[in-house]
């Protein structure tokens, strides 16, 4: 009897040492889960300090994790199609360095009133193709201040001036870039991408002239230094004087050297008879 009642105590000492182990792990896996952190999300947010009024470029955004019960409305997810969106929007109001970009803090091309919103008072807006050799091979941004030359061919002109290059637009700004400006834009059967477009930021007749040479030859675009950027059209500048054909080779100029001409004089020395004498 002695040893049953043994036996059932140390049987019941076990079921509670037991039961005290199962508590403590339990214990530890609420402490565990209390301190677990939150779920956090990969949000677009600003680089830098973006002032209002500013197009963003490729280095204004930038990525931060933000808890996910903590996200703002309108939080972008850092993708890149979410990144290729948000460039050369304008922004509406200040962004601190940090803050996640919100879609109502911004403006992008294409929406109803980006222009209106975008250009200076008193500017226009003008729309020309370029190609991508043309374009700086896509290394031109919204914001980025440029020079438009012209170069063209001139039909029955001399060797020397077959070809001119010239700037017809000094320091303008872009507004907006790429084939996802042309409405509807799409890429066809063939696989071609539609012509790329660079609008710019100019005065009414910087417009006029800019469309005139886009009907005399081909556009290319001159990035200017971003220290020299002055966010606006210099409308009184003057502009540089044409490049031609020949001033780039001089073996043009030279293309048909001229033949050494010989004068003759006659000399008559008091008598009918003359000498004529050649040099």
């Amino acid at each position: 009897m002695v040893f049953r009642l043994g036996i059932f105590g140390v049987l019941v000492v076990a079921l509670i040492a037991v039961a005290l182990f199962g508590l403590s792990i339990l214990n530890q896996s609420k402490q565990q889960q209390a301190i677990a952190p939150p779920a956090t999300q990969q949000v677009l947010v600003a680089a830098a300090q973006l002032q209002a009024g500013s197009l963003l470029q490729p280095t204004d955004v930038s990525a931060a994790a933000v808890p996910v019960n903590g996200l703002p409305a309108g939080a972008e997810q850092d993708t890149p199609q979410n990144r290729s969106a948000l460039l050369g929007a304008m922004v509406r109001t200040s962004i601190a360095p940090g803050t996640p970009i919100l879609d109502t803090a911004v403006i992008h091309p294409g929406d109803h009133g980006f222009l209106a919103a975008v250009l200076l008072p008193g500017m226009r807006a003008v729309t020309v193709s370029v190609d991508l050799i043309s374009g700086a091979n896509g290394l031109i941004w919204p914001g980025d201040n440029v020079d438009v030359l012209l170069t063209q061919t001139i039909a029955g002109a001399p060797d020397d001036k077959s070809i001119a290059a010239e700037v017809v637009l000094s320091d303008v700004r872009v507004i907006a870039t790429g084939a996802e400006l042309i409405k509807n834009a799409q890429v066809d059967v063939n696989g071609t991408e539609p012509a790329r477009t660079v609008t710019l930021e100019v005065t009414q007749d910087q417009a006029a002239r800019c469309l005139v040479a886009s009907n005399l030859g081909k556009l290319s675009l001159i990035v200017h230094s971003s220290q020299a950027q002055a966010g606006a059209a210099q409308i009184n500048q003057p502009l540089p004087q044409p490049v031609w054909s020949g001033d780039v080779s001089p073996a043009l100029a030279n293309q048909h050297p001229s033949v050494p001409q010989v004068s003759t004089v006659k000399v008559f020395q008091g008598t009918p008879s003359e000498q004529d004498y050649s040099f």
